[in-house]
């Protein structure tokens, strides 16, 4: 059984939702556009980071110039591309198993609020989802702690008794920084090795897989 504990915090982006390829795409055009090329592979190593981390990491002493300008074109292609997300294999089927099994569910993502909104209509599962946190809610979300604080606040529980699902490093690192313990899914791309050397305890393919091991 790999979650005993009370409360799970889920990541959303390449998680339970099929985004990861979309926003790394928005992103290489959004850096194209203002003259300053990212090759794709590091954007997605960035990706599950707080935007503003994304955009130090990606531009460097470029940031101040072109960062407000690179993030608003992400979000206009992301938005864009919104019609290509998908749910997950699995990923509806794990949030209802779990919430029949009385666990309280959190997403806990570093998207702000717009794009939160986008993959909720895109999961379709807000009936098993007792609360959410996201990017909006904190000065700097993932890799620092501060979303899963609040995810914990809202689940009303201890970091002992949670339970972080992800598939970044980033969500990784956060979890370890909370005192969460992380279960690691391959479904973002990244591979088992980096989400175990990040933190992670357990690593499954997908959300199809984890819930198989419930």
């Amino acid at each position: 059984m790999p979650i005993t504990e009370s409360a799970v915090l889920f990541d959303v982006d390449g998680t339970l939702v099929d985004s990861n390829y979309q926003h790394v795409s928005a992103w290489v055009r959004a850096f194209v556009e203002v003259g300053h090329p990212v090759p794709a592979w590091r954007i997605h190593q960035a990706l599950g980071m707080d935007s503003s981390k994304l955009l130090d990491e990606l531009l460097g002493d470029a940031v101040d110039e072109l960062g407000d300008r690179a993030k608003e074109l992400h979000a206009q292609y992301y938005r864009e591309s919104a019609d290509q997300l998908r749910p997950l294999p699995g990923a509806r089927e794990l949030l209802r198993t779990l919430h029949d099994e009385g666990k309280t569910i959190v997403l806990a993502t570093s998207a702000p609020s717009d794009e939160l909104e986008i993959l909720r209509g895109v999961l379709d599962a807000d009936e098993w989802v007792d609360a959410t946190t996201n990017a909006d809610d904190v000065e700097t979300a993932k890799p620092e702690p501060d979303i899963l604080q609040v995810a914990l606040e809202r689940a009303g529980v201890d970091a002992s008794d949670a339970v972080m699902v992800g598939d970044a490093r980033w969500d990784m690192v956060a979890a370890g920084r909370s005192g969460i313990r992380g279960i690691g899914l391959l479904s973002g791309g990244v591979d088992r090795e980096a989400l175990v050397e990040a933190g992670a305890t357990e690593t499954y393919d997908d959300a199809e897989a984890l819930r198989a091991a419930l």
